[in-house]
């Protein structure tokens, strides 16, 4: 078994589709317009700023897979740009896809043993460990986006 090929198909199936929870990127994002995109429901954070969100931890790893250092904060994860066409929403959806796909071909190219390695600081813990927590993650603000998409066709 490769395993960073296993991880790298799991976190492509996150974003396009086939994975266990039958829920993707792709197909929840569908029909999503700039100004649904926009808006917030609740106090919760936007469709727009949640995939922004989900996409700055994985420039973030990319970074660190391209043998660059770990150059990020936490208090700039939402700093989604302004959007206010279509054309910008469009801009930002193909950025988080051609940055996921990235980020696959990456971790595919990873030898077995680096996934045992720290990843950049050993508070980070290893590889193995970062690339499934952006999976995680990733998953966790999908959900968000399912429920408020969701929430917008009722309203």
């Amino acid at each position: 078994m490769n395993l960073p090929k296993q991880i790298a198909t799991h976190f492509r199936t996150l974003y396009t589709g086939g994975n266990w929870t039958d829920v993707n990127l792709k197909d929840s994002l569908e029909g999503v317009t700039w100004q649904q995109a926009t808006t917030s429901i609740f106090n919760c954070n936007t469709i727009a700023a949640l995939i922004y969100h989900m996409n700055y931890y994985v420039r973030l790893q990319t970074k660190v897979l391209q043998g660059q250092p770990l150059d990020g904060s936490d208090k700039y994860a939402f700093d989604v740009p302004p959007i206010k066409s279509t054309e910008d929403w469009e801009k930002l959806k193909n950025g988080v896809f051609s940055d996921a796909e990235t980020f696959a071909t990456l971790i595919e190219q990873l030898p077995e043993e680096k996934l045992d390695e720290i990843f950049h600081d050993e508070r980070y813990g290893n590889y193995y460990r970062n690339l499934h927590g952006v999976n995680e993650h990733s998953h966790y603000h999908l959900g968000q986006i399912v429920l408020l998409k969701k929430i917008m066709a009722q309203v």
